[in-house]
């Protein structure tokens, strides 16, 4: 139990800190190792800044920055629901060809 709370504590900081400031303005969130070595968005691109929107209720915004963030906050609670779908090996596979297929798909 206490883990549980440790982690919706961090999970919680971690969202008010990227409520509270822009990833776009605020100068110390990390630049993408992948897009700046390649020139190429990588599969998460976009996904602090598409979470700030979200957190400030801005769907369509969030969506237009990374829309594999809201199959990622899909299947999360999917697993929350039902956790065996987590030791499945369709789950990696299908988890992967999403991934790897939006990484493609995004540099086109």
């Amino acid at each position: 139990m206490v883990r549980y709370l440790a982690l919706l504590a961090v999970v919680a900081g971690a969202a008010w800190v990227l409520y509270q400031f822009d990833p776009v303005t605020a100068g110390y969130y990390p630049a993408c190792p992948f897009l700046t070595l390649t020139g190429f968005q990588c599969p998460g691109c976009g996904t602090t800044r598409a979470l700030h929107a979200l957190l400030h209720g801005q769907v369509g915004d969030a969506f237009r920055l990374n829309p594999l963030l809201f199959a990622a906050l899909g299947a999360a609670i999917a697993f929350l629901i039902r956790p065996s779908l987590m030791t499945r090996p369709a789950t990696a596979w299908l988890s992967a060809v999403v991934v790897i297929g939006w990484g493609l798909l995004r540099n086109v």
